[in-house]
């Protein structure tokens, strides 16, 4: 089954300590997905010979079931459409939101 989440598309964080922050996804793997300014979480880096020791604000994965599409703000529910066109076997499914029918992606 194709994942309702990909690479670039704006989301809305529903439930967390990060609730309610919007951002584009990074990075979709597997259940969990690197979304933008979310989820951050501060990372101490030992020093070795070459970088001295630095603390760094990362952002850590979320799972996909708490995230959803963004819509004027709002978080909406998606479903898949499929079109056929011209040709043997042409067929193509795209993403579509329930509330207002717009193509995501």
């Amino acid at each position: 089954m194709a994942n309702k989440f990909k690479k670039g598309d704006e989301v809305i964080v529903i439930t967390g300590s990060s609730r309610g922050k919007i951002g584009k996804i990074i990075l979709v793997s597997g259940e969990k997905a690197v979304v933008e300014g979310v989820n951050i979480a501060t990372v101490h880096k030992k020093p070795n010979a070459q970088n001295p020791g630095q603390i760094l604000k990362l952002e850590k994965p979320i799972h996909l079931s708490n995230v959803s599409h963004v819509e004027n703000g709002k978080p909406i529910k998606i479903k898949f459409v499929t079109e056929s066109g011209e040709g043997k076997s042409f067929t193509k499914k795209n993403r579509v939101s329930k509330k207002s029918g717009k193509k995501i992606g």
